[in-house]
């Protein structure tokens, strides 16, 4: 079983976002939530005398390997970010790259668009899957020559031509380049601010992405709409359910939208856990990259009649895996 004994005068917020102090953690599920790391995990709270403010989270891999029966991802730890090149100019350096890289991939990929608008609306306007084609090719091209993606669990993906919601946490400009790795055919859920900027949204409006206006009860109701729409003609839907790029890392609250459209088109959740994006590119610092690897974890479906019981399950999934990988994360750090 996962435990984490939190030390009650130093309060943190872990990885999964929530406030553990003084309290010992057990899934709500009724076996062990399962580690793609194969192993329990013990997370102890301690106190570095040298910092006396500054929790240390400390960790014990048990030797007895996590009960497995619904078969989870299990991934052989490796650090998410190998911060090469983090100073600041550097990391400045290489982001313009990177921007340059994505401009001139793009602007030519965006004429082939064009070119095939008017074939692609006659004979394939729901799904548009050349279009994703394209844009797959333009996050990979541009992606690979700046960090390196390791993806697991891709046996858990649903067939590219199975309707299912993809759902995933949050934290970097980089998370729609990573999961357009995953070469399926899905429609992200975008503000609608991003279909104005040149070549980036105007793809994103050419391929049939769906637009939503924050804080706008008529916006929600019309994206949520055109998503059942999609998944009735057997197109997947990727939502992140935060709502929002994560400030600090850490996993929010997730809206119920997603597991409420799953639940009427009667098609699987699909939780991802992206881990590593938000240390290469942090939200708000848009304009620094480092060099390093992110991994993107796709966990086995969930399906059920329930949203609220599917969005905290798939949340579980997520927070779980986050705070498993922190806490041997600063475990390699503190045996380095």
């Amino acid at each position: 079983m996962h435990t984490a004994l939190c030390d009650d005068d130093y309060p943190r917020r872990c990885a999964c976002g929530d406030d553990h102090s003084g309290s010992i953690l057990q899934s709500s599920f009724k076996s062990p939530p399962l580690s793609p790391f194969g192993n329990y995990i013990r997370a102890d709270w301690h106190l570095r005398p040298k910092y006396p403010r500054k929790p240390l989270v400390t960790c014990q891999v048990a030797n007895q390997a996590l009960p497995d029966p619904s078969g989870a991802v299990r991934i052989p730890f490796t650090p998410s970010a190998s911060a090469i090149g983090g100073f600041a100019l550097g990391a400045r350096l290489w982001a313009l790259c990177f921007y340059l890289t994505t401009a001139v991939i793009g602007c030519g990929l965006f004429v082939v668009m064009i070119v095939l608008y008017p074939f692609v609306m006659v004979l394939d306007r729901k799904s548009r899957r050349i279009f994703h084609s394209i844009n797959a090719l333009w996050a990979n091209l541009t992606a690979q020559w700046f960090y390196k993606t390791e993806i697991y669990g891709l046996e858990n993906l649903p067939g590219p031509g199975e309707p299912a919601v993809y759902v995933a946490n949050h934290q970097s400009f980089l998370d729609i380049y990573t999961t357009f790795q995953l070469n399926r055919p899905f429609k992200f859920i975008s503000k609608s601010t991003i279909f104005l900027i040149p070549i980036i949204g105007w793809a994103m409006y050419l391929t049939g992405h769906v637009p939503l206006k924050r804080m706008d009860n008529k916006s929600q109701v019309e994206c949520l709409r055109r998503c059942y729409e999609l998944l009735t003609e057997r197109v997947p839907i990727f939502f992140f359910p935060e709502g929002t790029r994560s400030k600090d890392g850490k996993l929010g609250k997730f809206k119920k939208g997603a597991f409420t459209l799953a639940v009427k088109a009667k098609v699987p959740v699909i939780p991802i856990t992206l881990i590593g994006t938000g240390e290469l590119m942090p939200s708000g610092k848009e304009n620094t990259l480092r060099r390093g690897t992110v991994k993107m974890i796709v966990h086995p479906p969930i399906v059920g009649d329930d949203a609220l019981e599917l969005c905290n399950q798939a949340r579980e999934v997520i927070s779980t895996t986050l705070l498993a990988h922190e806490a041997l994360t600063l475990t390699e750090e503190i045996h380095s």
